[in-house]
C-alpha cells in the first residue's frame, strides 16, 4: 500500500509541475488538491504502522537483528512521509 501511494504521489507531483509550467492554473489546483489527499493518506498509513512498531514490535524484539530490522523499517516509514512538493523526483 505504501509503495503504491508513493508511486501515485510521484506521478501526481509530476503532473502538477507540468500543468504549472503550462500555466494551466485550474488543473494545477485540482492536481495539488489530489496530491494533498495522497499525502494525507500516506501519512495516516505510515503513522499506523509506526504505532504498531513502537507499541509492540520494537519493545518485544527477541533478538538484536529483529530490533535493527524494525528500526530500519521505522526509518523507511519516516522517509516515506517526507514530502518535497516542489521536486517530484524527491521520492516520499
Amino acid at each position: 500500500m505504501i509503495g503504491s501511494l508513493r508511486a501515485a504521489w510521484r506521478i501526481v507531483s509530476s503532473i502538477e509541475q507540468k500543468e504549472e509550467g503550462k500555466r494551466n492554473d485550474e488543473l494545477a489546483v485540482l492536481v495539488k488538491e489530489y496530491r494533498s489527499k495522497i499525502e494525507t493518506e500516506l501519512s495516516a498509513v505510515c503513522a499506523g504502522v509506526l504505532a504498531i512498531l513502537d507499541s509492540n514490535l520494537v519493545p518485544s524484539a527477541a533478538s538484536s537483528e529483529s530490533k535493527v530490522f524494525y528500526l530500519k523499517m521505522k526509518k523507511d516509514l519516516f522517509s516515506a512521509t517526507e514530502f518535497h512538493p516542489t521536486s517530484p523526483s524527491s521520492e516520499p
